[in-house]
């Protein structure tokens, strides 16, 4: 009986091995008749892998059609995704070998969704190159890209408008993941590569290949052509850029001074010619990865050189605010054009800067002397309210437009803002203050330059800007840039013409005459000034444009820590002018207006 059942339960277990093994031949069979195609794309896909190919980014140009920032070949060393996890003797070997932290290739690693190369470091050495090419087997998984590497061609010059560019961070790819972008993208990290970064990334291509259990390509299975980035056409003048950038270096090596900057602008368009920030940086150190001593020397330096003080420095405007009282006092009727007002040395407890009593004086005199005492009597007379109308209608205390990024505010004194601020009353010494451009008063040196610009364009403000156009790599033209006029002065045109009558005898008569006299050639009107500083020595100012009758340049240069604008910018702003106007040339024949659109 016992025998029987146990027979019995041996036949039942044969009967469902034989019906189990039965459904698995069946069920195989299934698989290789009827989904074959679908586990062989399956398989397909465990060995073929899709290597991107980075765009090469646009390029730049002057206005004269000179290449100022391009592109050349590097090797960028990457890690195609494997099935198994990197083993980490290879992310050892890797980290030595390109002294990148074994962390942040891990990290990399970890964040890397999809099958597209990881990116571990771009524009390798030739010596790496050839130790990863002849020890393959100590890398399993590494691969070698040839893709296009930023190039400065002239590394520190322009730095600041032009910017830099280098490998996405984690926070910046959260921000634009919907945009299209990737772990291991270039893209622009400041100035006009920041601003323009979509037009000038292009259309990445890629390759189609068949990987080894390594990793390792061993066949492409197809292409597709990265298209380039369109380029951009500056509006800066690259002789006038390198010549301003030369004065600005020989100045602050002369005076023993560290920061600086100049605005070169043409009054009529809003064209920037030049653009200059110092202390500046070399472009080139942040393409590939920027190391940790580089890093530390620009970031320790108390003078920020990678602020571009042009748009983001500011600065009391000091005398060169004069040009607002004196259009306002003008304008209002609180002074005529021959008033005599006499300068005695002090005006309600407040002097000139030297203590100088210049005696009696009418409009031309007073702002081509910068007469403190004058303008502190036009301020009283105006009033504060009066005075903060005026510079608005010249734009201060709000941005201009211009396609830089973190362009500043500036400020304008007014009741509103100490109430604000410091919740208390205006005072009428604070007036005063405001009247010669101190106190509260806060510009930028593009600010600056706007406001002499409008002087010089008959009380037309147009928006300053620094690309032409946008070309595509087919060299055809996307997009032009046109003169955009923001805003006309509503002040009487005979206004404007004392004004610009003052600020000429600036510089044949005034307190800039010592540097350019009656006798310089291109006959210039312009403003000095000086910025109290609570931190240490003033800075000084110097804004200015030419020719007088025609003006095509305008000037905006402030020396930090420089004292008088006098003695430390004006000689910044005479060396740009020659240049500007082919004065510095030897031969006369040579001598042109290179700077005219």
């Amino acid at each position: 009986m016992v025998v029987n059942d146990f027979e019995n339960r041996l036949k039942i277990i044969g009967i469902l091995v034989i019906l189990i093994i039965a459904v698995l031949l069946g069920r195989v069979g299934y698989m290789q008749i009827y989904e074959g195609e679908y586990y062989e794309r399956r398989a397909e896909g465990n060995r073929i892998r899709l290597i991107p190919t980075m765009a090469p980014r646009g390029t730049f140009f002057d206005r004269n059609g000179e290449n100022i920032v391009t592109n050349r070949p590097g090797f960028t060393v990457s890690l195609l995704p494997l099935t198994e996890p990197i083993a980490p003797e290879v992310v050892a070997r890797l980290s030595a070998l390109l002294h990148v932290p074994q962390q942040d290739i891990q990290a990399k690693i970890k964040a890397h969704v999809g099958f597209e190369p990881i990116r571990i470091k771009t524009d390798i050495g030739p010596e790496s190159l050839t130790i990863i090419e002849e020890q393959k087997a100590l890398f399993p998984g590494v691969i070698i890209e040839i893709q296009a590497v930023r190039d400065y061609l002239y590394r520190e010059q322009a730095a600041h408008l032009l910017g830099y560019v280098s490998e996405i961070s984690d926070e910046e790819l959260e921000a634009k993941k919907d945009q299209g972008y990737r772990t291991g993208d270039i893209i622009g990290k400041s100035g006009l590569e920041r601003i323009y970064d979509k037009e000038l990334r292009g259309t990445d291509g890629g390759r189609q290949v068949e990987v080894d259990v390594t990793g390792k390509p061993v066949q492409v299975m197809g292409q597709k052509d990265a298209v380039p980035g369109n380029d951009l056409v500056l509006t800066i003048d690259w002789k006038l850029q390198a010549a301003t950038e030369k004065a600005v270096d020989d100045q602050l090596r002369r005076i023993g001074c560290q920061a600086a900057a100049v605005v070169v602008m043409n009054p009529q368009t809003g064209e920037v010619l030049a653009m200059v920030s110092r202390p500046t940086f070399n472009l080139n150190l942040f393409v590939h990865g920027i190391s940790e001593k580089e890093w530390k020397k620009i970031n320790e330096n108390p003078y920020f050189p990678l602020d571009n003080k042009a748009i983001t420095g500011e600065y009391p405007p000091g005398s060169t605010f004069k040009i607002v009282t004196g259009t306002a006092a003008l304008t209002e009727g609180v002074v005529t054009p021959t008033e005599q007002i006499y300068d005695s040395g002090e005006y309600m407890e407040k002097g000139n800067a030297s203590g100088e009593v210049l005696g009696w004086l009418d409009f031309v005199g007073g702002l081509s002397h910068s007469d403190n005492v004058y303008f502190y009597i036009l301020g009283h007379r105006l009033g504060i309210d009066r005075l903060e109308r005026y510079a608005r209608m010249f734009g201060l205390g709000k941005k201009t437009g211009i396609n830089l990024p973190y362009e500043a505010e500036g400020l304008v004194a007014s009741r509103a803002y100490k109430e604000r601020v410091f919740e208390e009353d205006w005072y009428v010494s604070e007036t005063l203050d405001a009247a010669i451009g101190q106190g509260f008063n806060l510009v930028t040196p593009l600010q600056a330059a706007m406001l002499i610009s409008e002087v010089a364009a008959d009380g037309r403000r147009y928006q300053p800007y620094l690309v032409q156009r946008i070309m595509g790599p087919d060299g055809k033209t996307v997009r032009t840039f046109q003169p955009k006029l923001l805003s006309t002065l509503d002040v009487p045109i005979s206004v404007i013409r004392l004004v610009q009558e003052g600020l000429r005898d600036v510089t044949k008569h005034g307190t800039a005459a010592g540097v350019f006299g009656p006798n310089f050639p291109i006959d210039i009107a312009g403003k000095t000034g000086t910025a109290e500083n609570p931190h240490g020595r003033d800075h000084g100012w110097f804004v200015a444009y030419g020719p007088f009758d025609n003006p095509s340049i305008v000037v905006a240069v402030i020396v930090e820590n420089g004292g008088y604008g006098s003695q430390s910018s004006v000689p910044i702003g005479k060396k740009i002018f020659e240049a500007a106007f082919g004065l510095d040339q030897p031969d006369p024949a040579k001598r042109a207006v290179s700077a005219t659109p």
